[in-house]
C-alpha cells in the first residue's frame, strides 16, 4: 500500500519561505514521477509542480515559476517543494501526489496547510 505523508506547512509572512516534504513508502519510489498540487478555499485543486522519476525533468505552474523549486531524494524516498517569495495567494492546502503504473496521479497525501499573511 502506497503512503504519502506531507510535512513542513505553516504560517509565514509574505515574502518568506517554507519547504514542504513528502515521504513516500510502499513501492519503488524512484520509478515514478511525483507532483505537488494545492487547493485554496472555494477553489479547485490545481497543479503546482512535478518532477520526473530521476529528478532530471521538472515542471511548474506559471504562477509559481521562479519562486518554487521541486526536488527529490530517491535514497530517502522523499520529494520536496521549496517555496520562496511567498504571496498571500499561495495560501492553500498543499498535496503531494504520486504517479501509478497508468501514469496518472493516483496516490495522494493528506495535505499540509500553508498560510501566507500579508
Amino acid at each position: 500500500q502506497v503512503q504519502l505523508v506531507e510535512s513542513g506547512g505553516g504560517l509565514v509572512q509574505a515574502g518568506g519561505s517554507l519547504r514542504l516534504s513528502c515521504a513516500a513508502s510502499g513501492r519503488t519510489f524512484s520509478s515514478y514521477a511525483m507532483g505537488w498540487f494545492r487547493q485554496a478555499p472555494g477553489k479547485e485543486r490545481e497543479f503546482v509542480a512535478a518532477i520526473g522519476s530521476s529528478g532530471g525533468r521538472t515542471y511548474y505552474a506559471d504562477s509559481v515559476k521562479g519562486r518554487f523549486t521541486i526536488s527529490r531524494d530517491n535514497a530517502k524516498n522523499t520529494v520536496y517543494l521549496q517555496m520562496n517569495s511567498l504571496k498571500p495567494e499561495d495560501t492553500a492546502v498543499y498535496y503531494c501526489a504520486g504517479e501509478s503504473n497508468s501514469r496518472t496521479y493516483d496516490y495522494w497525501g493528506q495535505g499540509t496547510q500553508v498560510t501566507v499573511s500579508s
